[in-house]
């Protein structure tokens, strides 16, 4: 603490000006010793090992979605979506999807319907296709109200089929 020696007249201390910093200087050292024990814990690679590719065996359903997607041009700048074989539009995939689960909801007895199944969006995408398209149609197919939106791939060359 600061104290000031010097009396003034009247037997009164002057008014102290001085700003004690003992406790800027303890939470500063605090938040120091905090910052040096978390950045390490924080900056610490976990070496992870990812899973390899499996290629499990899907049943198509008839009412089941497939659309494949593939970016065109000088660095796949524009997306095609195809319906099967037919290329859509953005706007055109949507109603598609949204009149085909409006077909399904109503072939299975309507909305409540007991064991309702909804079709599923299978997307197949080329592999130099950019994420840009891929996640547009998955995108499309959300907002039309599919709940499963799977991806068909194949295994890598010269691996056989790994059954679970």
């Amino acid at each position: 603490m600061a104290i000031s020696s010097t009396m003034d007249e009247g037997d009164e201390f002057p008014p102290m000006s001085d700003i004690n910093t003992t406790p800027l200087v303890d939470v500063m050292l605090v938040l120091l010793i905090i910052f040096l024990i978390t950045i390490p814990v924080v900056l610490q690679n976990v070496k992870v090992s990812l899973p390899k590719v499996r290629f499990d065996a899907t049943t198509t359903k008839p009412e089941n979605v497939n659309l494949s997607v593939r970016g065109v041009g000088a660095n796949s700048l524009t997306c095609e979506v195809y319906w099967n074989q037919t290329k859509v539009g953005p706007q055109e995939l949507e109603d598609r999807a949204v009149a085909k689960l409006k077909l399904e909801i109503a072939k299975q007895g309507g909305v409540n319907a007991v064991g309702l199944e909804l079709p599923e969006a299978h997307i197949r995408a080329d592999i130099n296709t950019p994420y840009k398209c891929v996640g547009g149609a998955i995108y499309v197919m959300q907002r039309a109200g599919f709940v499963r939106v799977g991806f068909i791939s194949e295994p890598p060359p010269g691996e056989g089929v790994e059954r679970l």
